[in-house]
């Protein structure tokens, strides 16, 4: 993968044998982007540890949360906490107690979080405090942007991780730069490469969209949805491009259109929250993808779709350095322009990496455990 790695401890990495350590690993989630990440994670981790999943309930609706559980065959988490919504500082505080009153009581080796989420801090804070060792899958990626809650989150994370699993050599340079030691940090590559090669066959049975010329859009995150007067700058430049838009709506947004009271353009077709077998489906036959999603920028990437994103940041600039990827943010006409003819390069190089993260980062907490469990156990 790269000259980053630690070839020691994935080379020459104990045998596993009838004598093994078996670590006890706490996983906390909370949102459908780790619940994807986690599905190809627990395939590989469930022969080998000991899993404790702990779903915070950040996603709280069904269509998502409790639907990907189902669809992605991940087992039934061992504690669901059921925070819901709330402002940042009471959701992230109720995950604290919650998680505490959890891991206390267990005899945790490890916790593994995943992404920017406030489930993500917490899991990490917590752990921190029980001084339980904390390994960070996603860890580096930067937009440099802290207004964006999920920045505050990646950072802190990552202070405290004890392993970071880097999917980029950007992710590796950004976490060496913070201070991170070299022997901290890993290069695993993007697991939700994994996650679609789960599903190569397109499983899209009941997919709500009929084979015709559309662009995919999704929008959710406060700086875009949370201000009237920027939804509806966002919905004049859909209204001019007047492209056939499918919209698969997410429930922050629905609310704030209500609230609102803004319609969206006759060229959008306001759709349901679509599920993740669905969503690849949509993104796969769309003619582009435009989002402010990080974890929709890199299915489109790895989907070959070229993706405009509505930040003037994004922390995948892997993905417009190579040219299948354009931020507009703030700027209408090259918003427009780049719905009506933004067109990738016909390179498409593999900037998140191969298939196998989700193996490698096994790999490692298996060296890890041997390494650092031998006395315990």
């Amino acid at each position: 993968m790269s000259s980053f790695r630690n070839q020691r401890w994935l080379d020459e990495r104990p045998k596993k044998s009838g004598g093994v350590i078996a670590m006890n690993i706490a996983v906390v989630i909370g949102t459908r982007p780790q619940f994807i990440k986690l599905a190809p994670f627990i395939k590989e981790a469930k022969t080998r540890f000991n899993l404790d999943v702990i779903d915070t309930g950040q996603h709280y609706d069904d269509a998502m949360s409790g639907q990907f559980f189902r669809e992605l065959a991940i087992p039934k988490p061992r504690y669901s906490l059921k925070v819901g919504s709330g402002g940042h500082a009471q959701q992230t505080g109720q995950m604290l107690i919650k998680l505490e009153r959890i891991l206390n009581h267990k005899d945790h080796d490890m916790v593994v979080v995943f992404g920017d989420t406030n489930s993500t801090l917490a899991g990490a804070l917590t752990a921190a405090k029980l001084q339980i060792p904390i390994a960070h899958v996603e860890a580096g990626a930067r937009s440099f942007d802290r207004t964006m809650p999920e920045e505050i989150n990646r950072v802190v994370t990552d202070v405290l991780a004890d392993i970071c699993f880097a999917s980029t050599e950007r992710c590796v340079r950004n976490l060496l730069n913070e201070g991170k030691r070299l022997d901290q940090i890993f290069m695993v590559g993007d697991i939700m490469i994994d996650s679609l090669e789960c599903d190569q066959k397109d499983r899209a049975a009941g997919s709500p969209l009929k084979e015709y010329h559309y662009s995919l859009l999704t929008l959710h995150r406060p700086s875009n949805v949370d201000s009237k007067e920027r939804l509806e700058r966002i919905f004049d430049v859909l209204r001019v491009a007047n492209v056939p838009m499918v919209f698969p709506v997410h429930p922050r947004t629905r609310d704030r259109m209500k609230q609102f009271s803004i319609d969206p353009p006759p060229n959008v077709k306001l759709i349901q929250p679509v599920n993740h077998f669905q969503m690849l489906h949509m993104i796969r036959h769309a003619d582009k993808v435009i989002t402010d999603s990080g974890g929709v920028q890199k299915e489109a990437y790895l989907l070959s779709k070229p993706c405009i994103t509505v930040r003037n940041t994004t922390e995948w600039m892997e993905t417009v350095d190579a040219g299948w990827n354009v931020l507009v943010d703030g700027d209408p006409v090259k918003f427009l322009e780049s719905i009506l003819n933004f067109t990738p390069p016909k390179e498409h190089p593999p900037v998140l990496g191969g298939p196998g993260a989700s193996s490698r980062i096994c790999s490692i907490l298996d060296s890890w455990a041997a390494d650092h469990l031998g006395a315990k156990r």
